[in-house]
């Protein structure tokens, strides 16, 4: 499972870069300390994917500490980036990384 799970991350990370969404630039210290789920106050959604969703999942497998179960990230990206013509591109390895942590 965890050889999928990083499949699906680099599968994410690869939609975003195909589609000018990967930044160069780290966000502020502050931006990134944001409390707000999805940092939706200081980061937008593909930021918040890239400098702290995908990291973070990282350091947990790394870690082999155990991962988040249910969680659903799809509909907040469906309602963030629906007028983006890339969210198919980053719904598919998101819906399929969220189907396999179920449960």
């Amino acid at each position: 499972m965890k050889t999928q799970i990083r499949q699906h991350l680099n599968a994410l990370q690869i939609a975003m870069r195909l589609h000018h969404q990967w930044e160069e630039v780290v966000p502020s210290a502050e931006a990134l300390a944001s409390t707000d789920p999805f940092c939706v106050n200081t980061l937008s959604a593909t930021q918040w994917l890239q400098w702290i969703f995908i990291p973070r999942m990282n350091a947990l497998l790394d870690a082999n500490a155990e991962l988040p179960r249910n969680f659903a990230i799809t509909p907040y990206l469906e309602e963030a980036l629906k007028d983006e013509s890339y969210l198919m591109a980053l719904h598919q390895p998101l819906s399929k990384l969220e189907k396999l942590l179920k449960g």
